[in-house]
């Protein structure tokens, strides 16, 4: 069969220009997705350490979680988040939640670098990481487990904020990449298994902001107050 070698090549070159530019565009995604998850990540930062110690036993918007048990939990994840970009997160005493030790704040502050710089360190998308609190039958690629991360601390931030009487207004840029995650989120029976960070879906005005939708998908509702508490000013964030 004749074949125009030109055409072919031309093909062939063509093909490969759209790989690269499509290979570009998702590192450029993933590098874009990485610094949004450290936005996230120091916004929480920059609300824990407004917590005092009389402030851990406040009630929190997560159902039966004091301030402590939030703290204690977000910490955590941080370990076991950090090791999973290691390559180590299949080690269930990553993941083990431990009491607050006598400093938290600072506790919190270090295990959020390290999680931070452990994503950072991850070049490629789709490299794999275990997450045994998701399930130990398969792993994740990177992508989906910053987005993973990404999702919690934009949300448990804000349960920080409304424990402590504050409000808590994510950049823009944060939230317009959080909402699509926060709708992938499975609102399944596993939202009713205690200890689960989120409760089932809040039904929410199409006119709401992203903040709101994003907690209402995440069963929490944006006009919970600690008692006696009002919203107060809003939280700086971390540069």
């Amino acid at each position: 069969m004749h074949t125009n070698e030109g055409a072919a090549d031309g093909a062939l070159t063509d093909s490969r220009a759209t790989d690269s530019r499509a290979t570009d565009s998702r590192v450029a995604d993933f590098v874009r997705l990485k610094r949004l998850h450290a936005q996230a990540v120091r916004d929480s930062v920059a609300l824990v350490r407004r917590i005092r110690p009389d402030d851990l036993t406040r009630p929190t918007p997560c159902a039966a979680w004091t301030l402590a048990d939030l703290l204690a939990h977000m910490t955590v994840q941080h370990h076991g988040f950090a090791a999973a970009a290691r390559g180590d997160g299949r080690d269930p005493a990553h993941w083990a939640v431990r009491p607050l030790g006598p400093d938290p704040v600072a506790a919190y502050g270090s295990a959020a670098e390290q999680v931070i710089a452990a994503f950072a360190a991850v070049d490629d998308p789709d490299r794999e990481c275990h997450l045994p609190e998701f399930t130990a039958a398969r792993t994740f690629p990177a992508r989906r487990a910053i987005g993973f991360h990404l999702i919690d601390y934009v949300v448990h931030s804000w349960d920080v904020a409304r424990a402590l009487g504050l409000r808590h207004e994510p950049g823009p840029e944060l939230l317009r990449a959080a909402l699509p995650i926060a709708r992938a989120v499975p609102d399944d029976d596993s939202r009713l298994a205690p200890g689960s960070a989120f409760r089932p879906g809040l039904p929410v005005d199409d006119t709401a902001g992203e903040l709101d939708r994003i907690l209402a998908l995440l069963g929490r509702s944006p006009s919970w107050r600690a008692p006696g508490h009002a919203a107060g000013p809003a939280a700086p964030r971390d540069a």
